[in-house]
């Protein structure tokens, strides 16, 4: 039997590692990391800590700029240039810088000779013009592009989460294997195109699949709780928050809950807006996916983030597992660090599930 090829990789961008990590699963040890790029120094440190690689830290186009930093040779080139200049919480910011980063991303492809890409981002992304200027300059690279909005419960993540991806191949189309078929549907759905689906999917996988197996948080310092529980660590919250908590007791629930049964115990701010998310200040439900993991997960008035079941917010190792981080993944960092680090990956299984669809034009190129 022949021994398959080990795929040379580059993560800009990388955060501490939720593309690659996507990647590393994917049965063969088919794609070895050799370098690695990221702004923030503890996610470097996570990233070298998780794939012994080195992870150089500060700004891409400095380093581009810096003649003395050496950049290998890669078969494929993985990253989310950062995504705030495009999210729905900026909309005024058009000419915010963070758009354009996709232009040194792009140039590391060159540089590199990487022969296929992915671009990870927010969805709003696919509607812009910077995207028909990463579509053209692509192109004149020599790539054929596809792309798509890919919900991370559809690939075995407990999570409702969805992000935009943009597969550059130099030798095949990739829209021939991209996007990838979905592995999970929802259960509930009473109809379904078999055609977007592998042959016999797997339902969702909910907040119970990911969690419901845990113990409950002990102390509040990750050096209460030995590894691979490392960050099933809870907080101190005030008396006031926890009467809050028991207010709502029922999955679900919300802070137009908080309002009808505890009125006392509601903030001004929410007695005085009628509307808005509902969202805010809930439970998770047990037998769904979770919504949207965000970097201040901690905290409920944030978001859908306090447990079905007791009462608290999620903790960071919750998190991490919703994200579908495996509890071997090392995080490096303040608790504040890590959380931001979690809430910004993107979640290792749907990462497999593209990196097979690299692995398959890559292998067809071989």
């Amino acid at each position: 039997m022949s021994v398959k090829r080990a795929y040379r990789m580059i993560d800009l961008f990388s955060g501490a590692g939720g593309l690659s990590q996507g990647f590393a699963m994917v049965p063969g040890h088919r794609f070895r990391a050799v370098w690695a790029n990221d702004m923030d120094v503890d996610s470097a440190e996570s990233y070298a800590t998780n794939f012994d690689t080195p992870c150089v830290v500060g700004d891409i186009n400095a380093i581009l700029a810096d003649k003395r930093i050496h950049i290998p040779k890669a078969d494929v080139v993985i990253g989310g240039p950062p995504c705030q200049g495009f999210s729905l919480l900026n909309k005024k910011r058009d000419g915010d810088a963070r758009r354009q980063l996709w232009r040194p991303f792009l140039e590391v492809v060159r540089r590199t000779g990487a022969s296929t890409f992915v671009m990870e981002n927010v969805p709003q992304l696919l509607g812009s013009e910077e995207y028909a200027e990463i579509v053209r300059s692509a192109q004149r690279l020599g790539f054929e592009l596809a792309s798509a909005k890919l919900t991370a419960c559809d690939y075995g993540v407990p999570q409702m989460r969805t992000r935009a991806f943009i597969i550059g191949c130099r030798s095949v189309d990739p829209s021939i294997v991209f996007p990838p078929k979905r592995t999970h549907w929802d259960a509930a759905a009473e109809h379904k195109d078999k055609n977007l689906y592998v042959i016999h999917p797997k339902r969702w996988a909910t907040v119970r699949d990911a969690i419901g197996k845990l113990p409950p948080p002990r102390g509040t310092d990750p050096r209460d709780v030995a590894p691979p529980l490392d960050l099933q660590f809870g907080r101190r919250p005030t008396d006031r928050s926890l009467l809050r908590y028991a207010a709502i007791p029922e999955e679900g629930m919300n802070r137009f809950d908080l309002l009808r049964l505890a009125p006392e115990l509601t903030p001004e701010c929410w007695v005085r807006k009628k509307s808005g998310s509902t969202d805010l200040f809930g439970r998770l439900w047990w037998d769904k996916p979770s919504v949207t993991i965000r970097t201040e997960f901690f905290k409920p008035e944030k978001g859908r983030y306090l447990h079905p079941q007791q009462d608290r917010p999620i903790t960071h190792r919750e998190a991490a597992r919703l994200q579908s981080f495996p509890d071997t993944f090392r995080f490096v960092g303040s608790k504040i660090s890590v959380a931001r680090q979690i809430g910004n990956a993107v979640p290792p299984l749907l990462a497999e599930a593209v990196a097979g669809a690299v692995l398959q034009m890559l292998d067809s190129k071989q």
